[in-house]
């Protein structure tokens, strides 16, 4: 093609110039050549460098990347182990703390969690990742320990693990009970001691209630009734609490002493099945079955995830129905799994309480010296660190749209006071090695991810001459056509 376009225009010019031509013969070879080199499609070579530098072994920490512009980097991820730590830096008093180690290395290992006097808290071995449970017994502010360990007791890693223990915000609980219970007596024995302010009536004969009042305003965060209740209640009484539910409150059913199950497919479109006499499993707990339960896990609207607890929406609420009974035998003999059986029990219905400020847990584990983001929900104005004598403005981030944040450098390791009511723990650079590995090639890969390829660097980018070639070549012709016009 190139050559049939040059030999064309070689004949046009030599026309031209034996005509003594000389401008036309040049607008000839001018649109030859233009024409010659859309055909070519030549490109202009880039500008950008050739050469990839190369990361060396795990990379950097996530505030060490931000500072860096986005350019091509040549990195192969180490293959040596990792391991990553899951746990909430803050939770409140009744609440299981729970601590995962997930690792890379599947081989069988041992997990310690240790008090800050150095006694074991809980204990497992397995292989794979590994979590381990523990119920702290007051509000405070702990820094526990934890250990990896392998098969033959050699320490893989260890390492602080801080929590704050927070006081529970007391739930306000309104419970109508057509039938006393050994069950309800236990169950208002938990809210008690979890501090619930209870509006609680039992009924224990055709006239006689035993009662227990709220002395103040009261706005039931969870409604609890047992399954007589509901199915004696008189319409109005019953409406007044569904109404209540499709507000937003939620409600519990204890269905131990269920006797009609058409009155349930009739309000609640809930389909009973008559239940043989049997136990069931709710974790460390045995427990009996009711009368009646749902057929299946899943039943017309109603949903569970063990056989146990069916939930479903009622409107902006939702209804629990406890298909188990005889939790009452663990009030001594297992306490805390039966407190924290029912705090799990309590969360699967929907029971929230809304937090003014909530504080977002750091996106890598605080060092000193190093850049920590302090993000939070809910607060605006200025924040104090008493530690470091700074009163810094909360500001706005693009990767965080509903939180505010400031950015301090702490200076020692350990507890990090934000303002009057929060603080972060900042861990010694020589805490969990392998955590810190996984964080930086965390970190690493999704610098690389926001950077061009390496192959954009090592093969020169470019930009074509096209457009310039096709305007060349139009604007020869059209003044050679003009000229021939003359």
């Amino acid at each position: 093609m190139i050559l049939l376009i040059a030999l064309i225009g070689a004949a046009s010019m030599l026309a031209y110039a034996w005509r003594r031509r000389w401008l036309d013969a040049v607008l000839a070879l001018v649109a030859t050549g233009a024409l010659a080199g859309l055909a070519a499609d030549v490109h202009m070579p880039s500008l950008a460098p050739k050469t990839v530098e190369t990361i060396a072994g795990d990379g950097l920490r996530a505030s060490q990347w931000d500072d860096l512009p986005a350019r091509p980097m040549a990195w192969v991820a180490p293959t040596t182990d990792t391991l990553r730590l899951v746990f909430p830096r803050a939770l409140a008093l009744g609440r299981m703390f729970t601590l995962t180690v997930q690792r890379s290395n599947p081989a069988p290992a041992r997990l310690q969690l240790l008090a800050e006097n150095g006694q074991v808290l809980a204990d497992t071995a397995g292989s794979g990742d590994l979590t381990v449970q523990w119920l702290p017994p007051v509000a405070e502010k702990l820094v526990l320990q934890a250990r990896l360990l392998d098969q033959a007791g050699k320490l893989i890693d260890q390492g602080p693990v801080p929590v704050i223990v927070q006081d529970n915000v007391p739930l306000q609980v309104r419970g109508r009970f057509n039938a006393p219970s050994f069950d309800v007596r236990a169950l208002e024995a938990q809210l008690v001691a979890s501090h619930a302010a209870i509006d609680w009536q039992v009924t224990l004969g055709k006239a006689v209630t035993r009662s227990a009042v709220a002395t103040k305003e009261f706005a039931a965060d969870l409604e609890i009734v047992d399954a007589a209740w509901f199915e004696q209640a008189a319409p109005a009484s019953r409406a007044a609490l569904l109404a209540r539910v499709a507000a937003g409150t939620p409600l519990l059913i204890l269905a131990g002493n269920a006797n009609n199950a058409g009155a349930w497919s009739q309000a609640l479109q809930l389909a009973l099945l008559a239940q043989p006499e049997g136990q069931m499993s709710a974790g460390p707990m045995t427990l009996a079955a009711p009368p009646f339960n749902p057929a299946s896990a899943n039943a017309g609207p109603w949903r569970s995830d063990d056989s146990i607890v069916w939930t479903r929406t009622w409107q902006q609420g939702r209804i629990t129905w406890l298909g188990a009974a005889d939790w009452h035998k663990y009030a001594i003999t297992q306490p805390h799994q039966l407190a924290a059986w029912w705090q799990s029990v309590i969360d699967r219905a929907g029971v929230q309480r809304a937090q003014d400020v909530t504080w977002l847990e750091p996106d890598e584990m605080p060092l000193p010296g190093q850049r920590l983001a302090v993000c939070a929900q809910g607060v605006k104005g200025d924040i104090t660190f008493p530690q470091l004598g700074q009163t810094l403005a909360l500001q706005q981030r693009a990767d965080h749209i509903d939180a505010a944040c400031v950015a301090v450098w702490p200076r020692q390791a350990g507890w990090l006071t934000v303002g009057a009511a929060h603080a972060l723990y900042v861990h010694d650079p020589k805490d969990w090695p392998l955590w810190q590995r996984a964080q930086r090639r965390d970190a690493t890969r999704r610098y690389l991810a926001r950077t061009p390829g390496k192959d954009s660097a090592t093969a020169p980018a470019s930009a074509p001459f096209a457009t310039m070639f096709a305007l060349l070549f139009g604007l020869a012709l059209l003044l050679l056509w003009w000229r021939e016009r003359r």
